[in-house]
């Protein structure tokens, strides 16, 4: 089955190694705290087929009407960030099966 692009990727390059990510999922809004959710980044190498959802905490509530997020505006220092704190936790970009999930704090760590 092939993979569909939810929306533009872009290319960053991490410990000199080219990565392609882009936004997975919005930031979920709610005034109950428990249900409220951050952005996700979904990010994999360029050479390799496996990915990595990169899960940031909810950041503070927005008011009612506020623009959504864009996937240009995320830093792209950020997003390197993430990755690189992916690898650190074990995850094998080259390497085959599924897509793993990895929680980092709001700066990419």
């Amino acid at each position: 089955m092939a993979r569909t692009k939810q929306g533009p990727e872009f290319e960053i390059e991490v410990d000199g190694q080219p990565y392609a990510w882009r936004l997975h999922r919005l930031p979920y809004e709610s005034r109950n705290a428990s249900d409220r959710r951050g952005m996700a980044i979904a990010a994999r190498h360029r050479d390799g087929a496996r990915e990595a959802i990169l899960e940031f905490p909810p950041g503070e509530l927005l008011r009612f009407g506020a623009p959504q997020l864009k996937a240009s505006q995320i830093d792209p220092a950020l997003v390197a960030r993430a990755v690189a704190s992916a690898i650190a936790a074990g995850w094998e970009p080259l390497s085959r099966g599924k897509t793993v999930t990895i929680v980092v704090d709001a700066t990419g760590r």
